[in-house]
């Protein structure tokens, strides 16, 4: 199995592991940084079977201060969470968004963080998928999945602190290239990026259908930023939700990076740190 085969899932062997009759846990997390709560979408149509999660709600604790626009939860809320998915022991997760892989990477990297085994994203996404789409709202059964770390800042994906972000042999922001310069800022009160970060847009890891890019080509990419397979490499992005596509990318091709959870959101609020534009 490669590595992109333990990140990624096409359709097509969704659908066929589906019409076999495997059990799947199907996830529909679906946000945009514009339209943050996606139920309204989901219920119009989704996979069948699959479980709606809210970004906002199941896979960030706003109670943590001082962490960003979207601090990771806990690992008991985690699991209480998982549980009302339906989640369970021993069968495999599918993730899918419809939104520049976002939602998923998050979710993905939330639960493998967790030490939850076998969660895969949807390569291409919703619109990737060619069979039948189901209407309303989804109540699985209860499931049973445990949830190995209670902190997931310091579980089975690396993380970093902004002064380690800072110290990385290679930092990479994830943001589009004009909040990445500071030509524009949305939604954090500073523009900028952190000195010595490169600016390497999640955007441009996908193919015009929303794919994951081909590995010799995400490997090339990767490459020009200065990435090598045995690189120290640190992601971040405005909160660490798209930073997560980037994470999923170099996983793929064989590269274990560490994520910056609190991200540009956290380091643009600490009014000591230093800013840099263009």
């Amino acid at each position: 199995m490669s590595n992109r085969e333990n990140v990624l899932i096409s359709a097509d062997e969704l659908a066929r592991r589906l019409d076999a009759g495997e059990p799947t846990t199907l996830l529909d997390v679906r946000w945009e940084l514009a339209q943050p709560d996606g139920t309204a979408a989901y219920e119009r149509g989704h996979l069948p079977g699959a479980v709606y999660v809210s970004l906002d709600d199941d896979l960030t604790d706003h109670c943590v201060p001082g962490r960003g626009r979207h601090p990771l939860p806990s690992g008991p809320a985690l699991q209480a969470a998982a549980r009302r998915w339906g989640m369970r022991s021993g069968v495999p997760v599918v993730v899918y968004d419809d939104w520049n892989r976002a939602g998923s990477s998050r979710a993905w990297w939330v639960l493998t963080a967790a030490g939850i085994p076998d969660v895969h994203i949807l390569d291409g996404g919703l619109s990737a998928w060619q069979g039948e789409l189901h209407s309303g709202a989804v109540t699985p059964e209860p499931g049973d999945v445990t949830v190995a770390h209670d902190d997931l800042y310091a579980a089975a994906r690396r993380t970093v602190t902004a002064d380690q972000a800072a110290a990385a042999a290679v930092l990479l922001d994830a943001r589009a290239p004009e909040r990445y310069r500071g030509d524009v800022e949305p939604v954090d009160a500073v523009a900028g990026h952190i000195p010595g970060a490169l600016n390497a847009p999640s955007t441009a890891l996908l193919g015009e259908d929303g794919a994951l890019l081909p590995d010799a080509d995400l490997i090339r990419w990767f490459e020009e930023l200065g990435v090598r397979a045995d690189s120290e490499v640190a992601v971040y992005c405005g909160s660490g939700v798209t930073a997560a596509v980037t994470v999923a990318a170099l996983a793929a091709v064989g590269v274990d990076a560490a994520l910056f959870p609190g991200s540009w959101s956290q380091w643009s609020s600490e009014p000591d740190r230093p800013v840099a534009t263009g």
